[in-house]
C-alpha cells in the first residue's frame, strides 16, 4: 500500500546503497519501494518466511535482532549503509543500535507512535506526519 508516510521514508532511506530492515512482518511496502529505487534490501523477522510474503525484490534473512546483538559479530546479513525499523517496539531499540554501532551502519527507526524511543536520538518530521529516530549516523 502506497501511503504518504511510505513514500517519505522511501525518500529518506533511498540516498543509501544498502539498507536492512528489522522485523519486517507483513508490510514490505517500504523495503519494496527502496529495491525498486535501486537500494539492495535485506529484512530479516523472527517468524517464518513463509508466514510473512517478502517479495522476491526483497532478501530475506530469519534471524532475531536481539541475538544478532549478543553475537561477537552480528553477521553479514547485517553489513549495510542503514539498519532501520518501522513501528520498532521499544525492546528492539538499544540491539538494532547495537547492530548499527557493530557494522557502522546508520540506525533509523519509528515507533508506533505512543512509545517513546529507549535509546538516545534525534528527530526528523516526515511527510504524512511520521517521526524518524535518527539514533546513529556514520561520521
Amino acid at each position: 500500500m502506497e501511503t504518504r508516510r511510505n513514500t517519505a521514508l522511501v525518500a529518506r532511506f533511498s540516498a543509501y546503497e544498502t539498507a536492512v530492515e528489522i522485523g519486517i512482518g507483513r508490510r514490505p511496502e517500504v523495503a519494496v519501494g527502496l529495491a525498486d529505487a535501486g537500494v539492495s534490501v535485506t529484512a530479516t523477522d523472527v517468524a517464518d518466511p513463509d508466514t510473512l510474503s517478502v517479495p522476491p525484490e526483497v532478501s530475506f534473512v530469519r534471524d532475531d535482532v536481539v541475538a544478532a546483538s549478543e553475537r561477537v559479530g552480528p553477521g553479514d546479513t547485517y553489513d549495510a549503509d542503514l539498519v532501520y525499523g518501522l513501528n520498532l517496539p521499544p525492546e528492539l531499540h538499544r540491539p538494532a543500535l547495537e547492530v548499527a554501532d557493530a557494522v557502522d551502519a546508520d540506525f533509523l527507526f519509528t515507533t508506533l507512535g505512543y512509545d517513546s524511543p529507549a535509546v538516545p536520538c534525534e528527530t526528523e518530521s516526515l511527510a504524512g506526519g511520521e517521526t524518524l529516530y535518527v539514533a546513529r549516523k556514520r561520521e
